[in-house]
């Protein structure tokens, strides 16, 4: 009688050997943003929210040439509130003396998966001023940096350069570009950033950024309901202060938004 366990698919046998994986450039990239991220003082702030308006008038859009993703929504939503709360727009530098930098106006940095040599791979896109544009207009920029090729992308070409160069320079690269100038700062890395499973139907619950606050929302559900987060440094604001712009954000995205929507289907429709 053979009382051998069976294999599951893909495990390896009992008598294999393990195998040694060089960092390929998204796992370095990755690994110096966490590196980064472990010295910002984080917390989570999170707000159960009710967007049935706003779904309402994006399901409209659904399949049309103006239709607009959560990520675009929420994006826009979190840029208009950082007009209310410029707290949002700050950011913590510590050379060559400790201080704040407030940005005139709202950079996104926005995480996205792409298959890169072989791998899936998270780069960040930018989208400047969100809050000034269409929500159609982000929601291009959005498709423009999942879809065109890597090697097109300068923010894309640039992470990649940086991957390349030895972990201590790429160390300071880092550390220079988040402390000495806010300008650049922000300019190079965003004042915010956004990150979300919620098309898989997953929530992260504390991501881990070197920014000054990274929005993260779960799925959105029939009735509207959905969880949404701020993880926030705790240098620059408070958790009153993010919780308050989480109530802000919810009439944004029910009130200004959902009118926006609506203005779009009203303009096809014409």
């Amino acid at each position: 009688m053979d009382d051998r366990v069976p294999e599951l698919p893909g495990e390896m046998p009992e008598d294999a050997v393990g195998r040694t994986i060089p960092l390929s450039l998204p796992r370095r990239i990755m690994g110096d943003v966490l590196a980064c991220a472990q010295r910002v003082p984080s917390v989570p702030v999170q707000r159960r929210m009710s967007v049935a308006p706003v779904a309402e008038a994006r399901a409209r859009l659904a399949g049309t040439a103006d239709r607009v993703g959560w990520c675009a929504v929420f994006t826009k939503a979190y840029a208009l509130t950082a007009r209310r709360f410029p707290e949002l727009r700050r950011a913590y530098l510590s050379w060559p003396r400790p201080r704040l930098y407030e940005h005139p106006y709202s950079v996104a940095s926005i995480a996205v998966e792409r298959a890169y040599q072989g791998e899936r791979a998270v780069f960040w896109a930018h989208v400047r001023r969100p809050d000034r544009k269409s929500l159609p207009t982000v929601q291009a920029y959005l498709d423009r940096f999942a879809a065109e090729p890597v090697e097109r992308i300068t923010l894309f070409r640039r992470a990649l350069r940086i991957a390349r160069l030895p972990w201590p320079l790429r160390r300071l690269i880092w550390w220079a570009g988040l402390n000495v100038s806010g300008q650049r700062r922000a300019n190079r890395l965003g004042t915010f950033g956004v990150s979300t499973y919620s098309a898989l139907g997953a929530d992260s619950l504390h991501p881990m950024s070197p920014l000054t606050g990274t929005l993260n929302y779960g799925p959105v559900g029939a009735d509207g309901a959905v969880a949404v987060r701020i993880v926030y440094d705790h240098r620059v604001l408070d958790g009153a202060t993010v919780a308050r712009a989480l109530a802000h954000m919810e009439s944004v995205l029910n009130g200004e938004l959902a009118a926006e929507l609506r203005q779009a289907r009203r303009g096809q429709a014409a």
